[in-house]
């Protein structure tokens, strides 16, 4: 019973993160202060929790991201990066908040169809740049945004970027999701199937995606306009005659 008591004591690190995000906490000290009273629950000394920080700074690629990439960025957002990037869109006339996230979703699908998945992702370019670029379309649009257009316009950034990558790395041979697909069928089923093979089936799908998802942000345009006239209205209508 003691024994099932303190395992169940050790949960007490996922409460900790549903707390954390729940008032909105920074993200990477929330899961930093979780796995240090996970670990401190289970047993494990100073030593030792920072003997698994370092193995997982050394052997995780996300925890490295987390390390390295964002203080990075948020240094970069600090010094004035995304106001940079409202300004030049500022500038140029015929560039709308849709129109840029579908020229995002052209590049990361076909960036990702040669490999290249890791020039973009939500912490290096959605953040920083992508979102910052269509919020300033909408705002030289509109001039005034609310919450609701502003989350909707982060939505849809985050959207481009991941079914460019999700609908384009499959187009590359070497990828991880290939590689697997064709152990686990060739392990199972003792069938013969070469990554090329998937990768070439896997064209007409992202072509599919391209085309169903950019149109869905060619006309995410006009469902900014409708925001924007419903925003308006009420300045409107309670004006005084």
């Amino acid at each position: 019973m003691q024994s099932r008591l303190s395992r169940m004591f050790v949960l007490i690190g996922v409460a900790v993160v549903i707390v954390g995000f729940a008032l909105r906490v920074n993200a990477l000290l929330v899961v930093t202060v979780a796995g240090i009273v996970t670990a401190a629950i289970g047993g494990i000394g100073p030593v030792g929790i920072l003997e698994a920080f370092g193995n997982g700074f050394a052997s995780s690629r996300s925890v490295t991201t987390f390390a390295l990439v964002l203080p990075v960025i948020g240094l970069i957002e600090r010094y004035g990066l995304q106001d940079q990037a409202k300004r030049l869109i500022a500038k140029l006339d015929r560039l709308t908040t849709g129109r840029i996230l579908a020229a995002y979703l052209a590049v990361r699908q076909i960036t990702a169809a040669v490999g290249l998945t890791s020039i973009g992702g939500p912490a290096q370019t959605v953040r920083p740049l992508v979102y910052p670029m269509a919020e300033g379309a909408a705002i030289k649009k509109y001039g005034r945004l609310d919450d609701r257009m502003r989350e909707k316009i982060k939505g849809f950034s985050a959207s481009s970027d991941t079914v460019g990558v999700f609908f384009g790395e499959d187009v590359f041979v070497a990828v991880g999701s290939i590689l697997l697909i064709t152990t686990f069928v060739d392990s199972t089923y003792n069938l013969a199937l070469e990554p090329i093979d998937l990768a070439l089936w896997a064209i007409p799908t992202g072509v599919a995606a391209l085309l169903v998802h950019g149109t869905r942000l060619l006309l995410f345009d006009r469902k900014l306009d409708k925001m924007a006239a419903d925003v308006r209205e009420p300045a409107t209508t309670g004006a005084p005659a």
